[in-house]
């Protein structure tokens, strides 16, 4: 079947009729839209056939992510960010977007809540009715992550009820339960199902187990909270919710792939045209030039941002060892970074020597991004490339890895892992890519010094594992959109406040960063001290792409010498107050509702 982006367009031009008011509804203020409804509750809504097109319209609620902007994974982004303007003290209440998946929670409350006139096989009513309310949940926990507290609605809002026009936030408890009722209700009822385009058992148990981590993890770690105590009820059930699909048999369970074998099984799941036999693959994208959709993958190289040497020096040494371990580790250069690493580095970051194509000249960094490119879920095949906006690949968007880290690091907090745990989650990760096993006692008896003065709230007789396991799951998951929330959910808003570091660079004048021994590029005070490569044939001088500290966009951290780092950070100084693990409320919308109050600090 095509992909739930094509089929949605399809569905929407057949049915425009049925749900062109919800459509429309959306486009206005959650507080100022009618429920137009007469036209579907005529005749919608009463078959499962029925409750399938409309749910089809959901999908759109879950794009692909193929970028870790902002986080720590990041060096630097040249687009705009809330988050960058968070850290920066530039976001207010009056200039903040946001609190507007209200409309796409409405879509949901509005099918959820006209089903009296449903006749036929109950199984499948259930189905629908499930990634219904998986899509509710998942979107409500969206908002959960953003605001903590908020107001709970499970049915339409009439323009007439005052009541709940004018409602007050729920405690995030009561929230959260609600959100969780749902999500259980679609890992109850939703059917398994080889086709990873649509909702099936394995992605409702795998967005349970996502949430209740979440939340377990957030509530243990953010003790402001005074939730401490529920911690563990939400870290048993993402351990529990994880197993049933590590344990789960049926139509479409999930494993990790190993096609095309080390490292290339890794690397298709990012950069094929086809997944929809990829057990891995529990929910994707489908692109495809023939039908005319397609992705935007082309701008995570070398466009708008680079990756950071704090994520580079966390990829482990091929035999297991920490890189970090290495004398003088964080004075290698780009050409010695790469020697002996975790193949899943170079699938991540751009290794020197690589080639935007089969046969082309290997490509050549720009320091002003950083120079650590993201080459994750970048084509290699340049027959699925396009330009912007025009990349044909597969993208994953819930996959199997996920699910085992889930289950690792829910059972590493909850004190219960065993070394058998991580041999069924994490080492089944590292074996894909032809890496040593994790060791559990190993873990526990040589913490990573580093590792441990980073994640400082991390404590007790199982530190070391928690922090491998954090290890795992940032290199893992690297560019897949997680890193951001996880800091949250740790309580690490902190390393949002680190200015971030690119390559090393050990001196101004001539660098080779393409493996080949010539000298590729040239890092110059200004364009008038040319002293350092003074020496260079005048024919090897010309050649050499410049870049100059003058230009005011980057700097070596040592005057001279160093690591890129970005003067954006000098002027702009990034700072992390407790106040930003939540965004403010626009101001529009406390003006309209009053009872709406600020998350705390704001």
């Amino acid at each position: 079947m095509l992909a739930y982006n094509i089929t949605v367009m399809r569905i929407q031009k057949i049915f425009i009729l049925a749900i062109v008011v919800i459509l429309a509804g959306c486009k206005k203020d959650f507080l100022e839209r009618k429920p137009q409804t007469s036209i579907t509750l005529e005749n919608f809504f009463k078959t499962p056939a029925d409750l399938e097109t409309y749910t089809n319209g959901f999908y759109g609620m879950l794009p692909p992510v193929y970028d870790d902007i902002f986080s720590d994974n990041i060096s630097t982004y040249t687009g705009n960010s809330t988050v960058d303007g968070l850290i920066r003290g530039t976001v207010t209440p009056t200039n903040v977007g946001g609190w507007d998946a209200w409309p796409n929670i409405r879509r949901i409350n509005f099918m959820l809540t006209h089903l009296d006139k449903l006749s036929g096989d109950q199984a499948s009513i259930k189905h629908f009715v499930g990634i219904a309310r998986f899509f509710r949940g998942m979107v409500y926990y969206g908002e959960v992550q953003k605001y903590g507290d908020l107001p709970w609605y499970n049915h339409v809002i009439s323009d007439s009820d005052e009541a709940d026009l004018t409602k007050a936030k729920d405690p995030r408890t009561l929230v959260v339960d609600s959100i969780m009722a749902d999500l259980e209700y679609a890992a109850a009822n939703v059917r398994v199902g080889t086709e990873n385009t649509r909702i099936t058992k394995w992605a409702a148990l795998a967005m349970l187990s996502r949430v209740a981590l979440h939340e377990g993890t957030f509530r243990k770690y953010h003790t402001e909270l005074n939730l401490q105590n529920t911690a563990n009820v939400f870290l048993e059930r993402a351990a529990t919710a994880s197993q049933a699909v590590i344990d789960g048999t049926g139509a479409g369970k999930p494993a990790i792939s190993t096609s095309g074998g080390s490292p290339l099984s890794f690397r298709n799941l990012f950069c094929s045209n086809s997944l929809a036999g990829n057990l891995e693959v529990i929910l994707l994208n489908k692109n495809s030039k023939t039908d005319g959709v397609t992705n935007n993958s082309h701008t995570v190289f070398d466009y708008q941002w680079a990756l950071t040497a704090s994520l580079a020096n966390d990829f482990l040494k091929k035999d297991g060892s920490r890189f970090t371990d290495v004398a003088d580790y964080d004075k290698k250069q780009l050409t010695e970074v790469f020697t002996d690493r975790d193949p899943r580095m170079a699938e991540t970051i751009m290794q020197p020597g690589f080639s935007t194509t089969l046969t082309g000249s290997p490509f050549v960094i720009r320091p002003i991004l950083g120079g650590y490119l993201q080459v994750k879920f970048y084509p290699r095949d340049a027959a699925l490339r396009g330009g912007f906006n025009l990349n044909y690949t597969d993208l994953p968007v819930m996959r199997y890895a996920e699910v085992l880290l889930n289950n690792a690091e829910a059972k590493a907090e909850l004190g219960t892992i065993v070394q058998t745990d991580l041999d069924k989650t994490v080492n089944l990760l590292r074996s894909r890519v032809a890496m040593p096993a994790m060791s559990l006692a190993t873990a526990n008896s040589n913490v990573d010094p580093l590792l441990a003065a980073r994640y400082d709230n991390v404590t007790g007789a199982n530190k070391g594992v928690v922090l491998e396991i954090r290890r795992e799951r940032r290199v893992e998951l690297a560019c897949e959109g997680f890193r951001f929330d996880d800091l949250m959910r740790w309580k690490m808003g902190k390393l949002l406040a680190e200015d971030p570091k690119g390559v090393y660079v050990p001196a101004l004048g001539a660098l080779d960063v393409t493996g080949d021994g010539k000298s590729d590029i040239a890092i110059l005070a200004s364009p008038t001290a040319t002293g350092p490569i003074a020496g260079l044939p005048a024919a090897d001088q010309a050649k050499l792409a410049k870049y100059y500290l003058s230009d005011n966009v980057f700097y070596l951290s040592n005057n001279n010498s160093g690591n890129v780092m970005f003067v954006k950070d000098k002027n702009q100084k990034r700072q992390f107050l407790d106040k930003y693990y939540y965004f403010p409320i626009p101001i529009q919308q406390t003006t309209l509702n009053p009872n709406l109050t600020q998350p705390t600090g704001w």
